[in-house]
């Protein structure tokens, strides 16, 4: 037996090396952590510079480069990059057909303002589905860790309350308008219904792409949490003028789902 086999006997099967995969999984949630401490930060910096739209973008990126690095301490990073690209491009593809057909989300249309936009579509925007997606299919396995049905309908709920901050936050900064405006805050419930049965498709595809029975991620969950948290805290006492409504509305949403997915950890 050489020395390289008396080392892998020694550390037995469960035990991988600084280079193997526990290695591995150290460094992307160190990377996540960062990632999304950055985004922290930059999304403060567009509470007191809302004008400067770069930011929003800036969040964005931070947002899907966390959850990517997260996934990939879960899932490995192929199948990370893999469920992130699948559910960029539901979310692209939904967002394309929308702005010509109204369907699913109803009449809408984005104004330039973000680029770049191929088809009219900006790409952020499918970062943004791809990020959040990830985090909130993570929040759907500790909430429903048995049965890709009841997780898919979960994960997809767990996102479109997302939408409950979002599409006000964007309509205040002029990136899209709706045609026929509706109840909240201007937002039809049309597009949250398209929001559910878009996000159903990316909590299918992330679910058996990712595969595994592994719970969800904790940094993905506490991707979702900060995102709540930090919504929360604009619309309530940051953003001018405030909205308490929608504060209340997406604060109550996300938080449910966060609480409910940090009440699995803390059973166990």
């Amino acid at each position: 037996m050489n020395a390289w086999e008396t080392l892998k006997e020694r550390a037995g099967p469960g035990r991988p090396g600084r280079g193997g995969r526990g290695g591995a999984e150290a460094r992307y949630r160190v990377a996540g952590a960062a990632l999304l401490a950055a985004m922290v930060a930059a999304q403060v910096e567009t509470g007191l510079r809302h004008e400067d739209l770069r930011l929003v973008s800036l969040v964005v990126v931070l947002l899907a480069a966390s959850a990517i690095a997260y996934a990939a301490a879960a899932h490995t990073l192929p199948k990370a990059l893999a469920a992130f690209a699948g559910a960029a491009a539901v979310g692209y593809a939904a967002e394309w057909i929308g702005t010509r057909s109204g369907v699913p989300f109803g009449a809408y249309h984005y104004t330039g303002v973000l680029w770049p936009s191929p088809g009219g579509v900006p790409l952020i925007v499918a970062l943004a589905w791809g990020g959040m997606g990830l985090a909130a299919q993570a929040v759907a396995r500790r909430v429903a860790p048995r049965g890709r049905t009841a997780r898919a309908c979960v994960g997809a709920l767990a996102l479109t309350a997302w939408d409950l901050f979002l599409d006000p936050q964007m309509l205040r900064l002029g990136l899209w308008r709706w045609e026929d405006t509706g109840p909240y805050r201007g937002v039809p419930f049309s597009n949250f219904v398209g929001w559910f049965l878009v996000s159903l498709l990316v909590m299918v595809l992330i679910d058996r792409v990712a595969g595994g029975p592994s719970p969800g991620s904790t940094g993905l969950v506490a991707v979702y949490t900060v995102m709540a948290v930090m919504e929360t805290i604009g619309f309530a006492a940051v953003f001018r003028p405030p909205d308490l409504l929608v504060a209340a509305a997406g604060g109550i949403a996300m938080g449910t789902f966060a609480l409910l997915a940090w009440r699995y950890r803390w059973r166990r």
